[in-house]
């Protein structure tokens, strides 16, 4: 049985995917917003995303993005919109897979056991370690080491050194950390990124002034140089 988050605004499609879903034995929760996806899929950590792109709130593009930010959960990518460019522009994005509606059941649940058998053959390459500094990331279980030592994170310092590892060398923005994290309507709360740095710094031991893990670009963003 899987965990499987549903995000489409449309009540009919919802109840529709819910009962072959859970006829087909798996678990499903529900969301009709970015936001909501956005906060469900941090809360929940489901095994798969079933995706709609066009949300009241914004473009479920934001949703793709900040999954592939922090976890390799397959998505699909399921909308009214069927161009061959839109496809290729959500599979160059991170998607997995990409259905238009309106869809056949049978062939949406054959889909989803072949992403869900492919998500079982990687689970267990879910970590990321880094032999130059020590540091080491189980995303599954949540849990960080630096030399070997155990580090005790809170769910938003782990998220942030997560999407910061997932690119490493790279900047990743100010904007993008707190879409990804907090949600799009915190974009602009800066002091939330401050906060949880400077706690996640103390924790790892990195001194900001002579940083050996991350690194600030004063107002922009700020990048993992622990590879």
């Amino acid at each position: 049985m899987a965990h499987i988050l549903v995000i489409d605004d449309e009540i009919p499609i919802r109840r529709f995917l819910r009962i072959s879903l859970v006829a087909e034995g798996h678990q499903v929760s529900e969301a009709a917003s970015v936001q909501e996806g956005l906060s469900q899929y941090r809360h929940l950590n489901p095994d798969l995303v079933i995706l709609d792109l066009g949300l009241p709130d914004g473009d479920g593009l934001a949703v793709l993005q900040a999954i592939r930010a922090h976890h390799p959960h397959p998505v699909l990518i399921l909308s009214a919109r069927d161009s061959e460019q839109e496809k290729v522009r959500l599979l160059d994005a991170g998607a997995n897979d990409y259905m238009s509606k309106p869809f056949g059941i049978q062939e949406m649940m054959a889909r989803i056991r072949v992403l869900l058998r492919q998500r079982a053959g990687v689970s267990s390459g879910d970590r990321r370690h880094f032999p130059h500094c020590g540091l080491t990331l189980e995303i599954g279980s949540h849990r960080v080491s630096l030399a070997g030592e155990d580090i005790s994170l809170s769910r938003k310092e782990f998220a942030l050194l997560q999407a910061l590892v997932c690119h490493p060398g790279k900047l990743v923005l100010q904007t993008q950390l707190l879409t990804e994290i907090w949600g799009p309507s915190h974009k602009e709360d800066t002091h939330y990124l401050r906060i949880v740095i400077a706690s996640l710094r103390k924790k790892l031991g990195d001194n900001p002034q002579q940083p050996l893990l991350i690194e600030t670009e004063p107002g922009i963003g700020y990048r993992f140089i622990g590879n």
